[in-house]
């Protein structure tokens, strides 16, 4: 059984790759024939999204962007889910809404261990940042989290933003497309873009803090979380709209000293490209 698992997640794996190429493709495409219009589509989506991002917030030039264009945002092509009822933690059941393809492969359960106590290990080229997981407070989010830590979901890709001023301090990972062999640009279009092809409702908002430690998801508005996160080194303003699922427990020397780095580039809503590349090799989770 374990053979075919592995097997069944290496074809998921390059199923998405082959999307991805695939969705890449599409984008040039699109990119060389709509030119100033895409443009003007992209100005007009960065401004819709700092204004959901910062309304009531302390940061109004940086955000935990999931894109390179300043949009807490975890895939391109996830589109905001519809709202929900609060449901109550911690969650017997959870939905995953397929955005695309890909998603059908890597959908998580439905029916999530709620009793169950985990412990994940964000393991990097700069070292082992290790984290608890929030599951009677953020059940579905850390669900998904551990299933694709299990699927190698983020194996080889890199951390793409951080943010060590304007209130905002904060290491951005998640997106697979990133991959540890690139050179990032702030530039790129596709930078930040990268999903699960699912997204979930959000969780645990109620009185959200952001604070040293905090590891929260990253979106594109209400309900439109995937595979993005965002990792807190030090305590950071903003409103109540991404849902914390773990603390970390060791590892913050790792996420300031990435940003006492600098950047490469800048994103023009602060924060940009690390110059000190963090790849991650694999998430580790144990269960308890």
């Amino acid at each position: 059984m374990a053979g075919s698992r592995e097997r069944d997640r290496r074809r998921a794996r390059e199923r998405y790759e082959r999307q991805r190429e695939i969705r890449l493709a599409r984008q040039r495409k699109l990119r060389k024939r709509f030119g100033i219009g895409l443009a003007v589509a992209c100005v007009l989506g960065l401004v819709a999204g700092l204004t959901i991002a910062f309304t009531g917030g302390g940061t109004p030039k940086a955000a935990p962007s999931a894109s390179a264009s300043a949009k807490a945002s975890p895939s391109a092509s996830a589109t905001a889910a519809t709202s929900a009822p609060a449901v109550a933690e911690p969650a017997t059941h959870c939905t995953y809404t397929q955005t695309d393809s890909v998603g059908k492969a890597l959908m998580p359960t439905a029916s999530p261990d709620y009793k169950a106590a985990y412990t994940a290990t964000i393991n990097t080229n700069q070292g082992e940042i290790s984290i608890n997981l929030l599951n009677s407070k953020a059940t579905c989010t850390v669900n998904s989290f551990v299933h694709l830590a299990q699927t190698n979901f983020w194996n080889g890709s890199q951390c793409h933003r951080v943010s060590n001023s304007q209130g905002l301090y904060m290491l951005q990972c998640g997106d697979a497309t990133a991959r540890a062999s690139q050179q990032l640009s702030c530039s790129s279009t596709t930078l930040g873009t990268g999903g699960p092809g699912y997204a979930f409702h959000d969780e645990n908002l109620t009185g959200a803090t952001y604070k040293a430690g905090t590891v929260a998801m990253a979106n594109s508005g209400a309900n439109t979380n995937g595979s993005q996160f965002f990792l807190v080194f030090k305590d950071t303003s903003l409103p109540p709209s991404y849902t914390p699922f773990g603390t970390i427990t060791s590892g913050l020397d790792i996420l300031q000293n990435v940003a006492n780095a600098g950047t490469s580039c800048t994103f023009s809503a602060g924060g940009g490209v690390p110059k000190e590349k963090v790849v991650i090799n694999s998430v580790t989770i144990k269960k308890t």
